[in-house]
């Protein structure tokens, strides 16, 4: 096994940042030394049948730099956080039968260009729109931010209110949603609703965004101990230089340590201390 410090070798230190985005000190490899207890990936935006782009190709390349790290770090899971299709409902299928090739346990949420009915989703996936999913001491939400023809809507608030009530006394939260809900970007939403919703529970450890594609950093609402991250792309026409995804390692002391795979070198490491 290649040792980690070479395989992560020559990329440059980030910030640890606190609850609130104040910058505290360098990330250094105590970081990555210290043991991890649960690690997962995301990446996002695949866009397969996109016209003039190669989407076949843009999934071996994904499945060979994931393959390569989950053989040395495993993941838990893989979420593929929306616009796994361009708009065509017939390539729902074949896609889903390319991205379960990915990770024994594959999540995925849906996106603006997923132009499919909630019964095919769910055919296609074995999961509604909507979907929370336990592991361990973690929980996962999965929240739904398009309709059927791919207008942006707002998350569920009362699925999410629901939801959130009911795993409140859980140990870790990480919700995964394809639009962002933050005003952010040109192609966000304002959705004040679900960001007042998330500021009661502190457990809500991390919120995952798609969407755009050229956003891979990380975003902080004014007082809020919730980082919203962000991850490029996996296929598509535009968006940052390169396909990449996002690997979280939350660590034994409650920490989570965060970088892109750009797909073999890391980059944009970040440190968020458990509030």
């Amino acid at each position: 096994m290649m040792n980690r410090r070479l395989f992560l070798k020559g990329v440059s230190a980030a910030v640890v940042i606190s609850a609130c985005g104040k910058i505290v000190n360098a990330v250094t490899p105590r970081h990555f030394d210290s043991k991890t207890i649960f690690r997962f990936a995301v990446g996002s935006d695949w866009h397969y049948g996109e016209p003039k782009t190669n989407y076949d190709q843009y999934f071996l390349d994904l499945q060979t730099a994931f393959n390569q790290y989950q053989h040395q770090y495993p993941c838990e899971f893989f979420t593929l956080n929306g616009d796994i299709i361009h708009n065509d409902p017939a390539l729902l299928l074949p896609a889903a039968a390319k991205l379960k090739q990915l990770h024994p346990k594959l999540l995925v949420t849906h996106g603006n260009h997923d132009m499919v009915p909630a019964a095919a989703w769910e055919q296609a996936w074995g999961m509604p729109l909507n979907h929370d999913i336990v592991m361990g001491n973690h929980v996962i939400l999965l929240g739904n931010t398009a309709d059927e023809k791919g207008k942006y809507i707002c998350p569920d608030v009362d699925w999410f209110a629901q939801k959130l009530e009911q795993y409140k006394t859980a140990q870790n939260i990480f919700i995964f949603i394809h639009i962002t809900p933050v005003k952010w970007t040109d192609n966000g939403l304002d959705c004040q609703e679900f960001q007042t919703l998330i500021r009661k529970y502190p457990n809500i450890r991390a919120i995952f965004n798609g969407h755009d594609h050229d956003q891979d950093s990380v975003k902080m609402l004014d007082n809020c101990p919730i980082p919203f991250l962000f991850d490029g792309h996996v296929g598509g026409s535009w968006g940052v230089g390169y396909h990449g995804f996002r690997v979280v390692e939350l660590k034994e002391d409650g920490s989570l340590l965060s970088f892109i795979m750009n797909p073999l070198k890391r980059q944009n490491e970040r440190v968020f201390p458990k509030v």
